[in-house]
């Protein structure tokens, strides 16, 4: 059995205002983080290795006063920096007898708790009753005194608090902006599914003209939009498309339904003999063909749109298709003594389905010859046109077709008033046009001054890669 490829990876969360509104909370937070993480760090690090440089380089000033200028010098020195409270002083300073009874400083006497060695270290030490964490330099100095030098690291605690309230409050911020922000896109959600659901409701209902509003702001909305409402054009088309379809079929088909079923009932009333019979018999089998050659004509179509028939595209030299197709019609223009000819310039190799193009040419003729008044003529050309495209064009010099009327004989079962009384269902320009579209080509329907110039025009294709795709 097999597993899909796929089976483990990640489901993505469902687009909604609630995840909207989630993202970009996770989000920020994320970029506070990054931003407040970093200057957190750099604070401590840059921080506490200035103090320790300073302490350093304060102890070593002393202890080069004392070793310059004696005691008295050294006490009058410390004296001088430490005058006042301990509260909210940026040092502790101490000099200290050999025994830790103090001579100057800020504190009664040599702090407990502290290592018993030259150099830097940290801890915390009682003054005035009050614990400090201090960051300390010992030096001990000629005659057994004893020098400390050290810096109060609680008058950092109220910027550090601020800090990280700032931060907290930030990150509040955030949230709140967040859930504002997933409320307000939730409403605003609502609003525009909303009028897009009272649209759809009323085109469920059968009302399909109903199109969306376009909103006036908003890009993004605006082409979705448009997009859709192409869409509904689209459809709506289609709909009445299939409608005056099924109103044409119900319509062609009666008639010989009709006739076939009325001959059968007058052989069934009459009884007439055996060969007045089989004359009828032949008339209800004329009526049969008509209508299978309009279902064979609908098949053909469907098949043609379904695009199915791509799967058999090869090389097709159109100048040999187009002799053989005039070639084969020759003989009904004979018998209508219409001058038939064909004509090929240049190169006319496109790749296609040689079949249903063929067939495409045939029905052009089959209408030329049609409309062609006796002693016509009527001119199957190919030639490359300008663009990239190659032109099959059949010429005739019959009535033609109105101006107006030429988007219309391409729908099925569209017939001008001046062909009702012919032969044919009304479907033939269908296909070739349905064959054009296939091909990515066109139909082109002109005048021909007098007469009709129908056009099948076909684009060139890269011929090897179109085989290789189509293969």
């Amino acid at each position: 059995m097999n597993r899909p490829r796929f089976a483990f990876m990640l489901k993505l969360p469902t687009f909604s205002a609630r995840t909207i509104a989630a993202g970009y909370g996770v989000v920020s937070l994320l970029v506070l983080a990054m931003f407040a993480g970093p200057l957190w760090y750099a604070w401590h690090t840059n921080i506490e290795q200035v103090r320790t440089e300073l302490l350093r380089s304060d102890a070593q000033r002393l202890a080069n006063l004392f070793t310059r200028s004696g005691e008295a010098a050294l006490a009058n020195a410390i004296d001088s920096q430490v005058v006042g409270t301990n509260d909210g002083v940026r040092k502790i300073m101490l000099l200290a007898a050999s025994d830790g009874s103090r001579i100057a400083g800020n504190l009664s006497r040599w702090p407990q708790g502290l290592p018993d060695r030259d150099g830097l270290c940290s801890g915390t030490i009682h003054v005035d009753g009050k614990a400090r964490r201090i960051e300390s330099v010992r030096v001990t100095l000629p005659g057994g005194y004893r020098l400390l030098v050290a810096s109060n690291l609680n008058r950092f605690e109220e910027l550090e608090r601020l800090f990280v309230y700032g931060l907290l409050a930030c990150a509040v911020t955030v949230l709140v902006g967040a859930i504002l922000g997933g409320m307000l896109i939730r409403r605003a959600l609502l609003e525009r599914i909303g009028g897009i659901s009272q649209t759809t409701a009323a085109i469920i209902e059968g009302k399909l003209s109903r199109r969306l509003a376009e909103p006036h702001d908003g890009e993004e909305l605006r082409l979705l939009t448009q997009t859709v409402n192409r869409m509904l054009d689209q459809i709506e088309q289609l709909v009445t498309s299939v409608q005056d379809v099924s109103n044409s079929i119900a319509h062609d088909l009666r008639t010989p339904l009709s006739e076939l079923r009325a001959r059968l009932e007058e052989l069934a009333i009459t009884r007439p003999d055996t060969e007045e019979t089989f004359a009828e018999i032949d008339a209800a089998i004329g009526d049969i063909d008509r209508v299978m050659r309009i279902f064979q004509a609908l098949l053909r179509l469907a098949e043609i749109d379904s695009g199915s028939r791509r799967n058999g595209f090869v090389e097709v030299d159109l100048a040999r298709l187009g002799a053989e197709v005039t070639e084969f019609y020759l003989p009904v223009a004979e018998l209508k003594e219409i001058d038939l000819g064909f004509h090929a310039e240049g190169a006319l190799t496109v790749v296609g389905d040689p079949l249903l193009i063929a067939q495409a040419l045939g029905n052009l003729v089959e209408n030329a010859l049609k409309y062609a008044p006796e002693r016509g003529a009527i001119a199957v050309s190919a030639r490359p046109e300008p663009g990239g495209v190659l032109a099959l064009a059949v010429a005739d010099d019959g009535p033609g077709i109105a101006e107006d009327e030429r988007p219309k004989v391409v729908q099925r079962f569209y017939r001008v008033d001046g062909s009702r009384g012919t032969p044919g269902v009304g479907l033939g320009l269908s296909v070739v046009s349905a064959v054009a579209r296939l091909h990515g080509g066109s139909l082109r329907l002109e005048d021909n001054a007098p007469g009709l110039r129908a056009t099948l025009v076909l684009p060139v294709q890269t011929t090897h890669a179109a085989v290789e795709r189509t293969g």
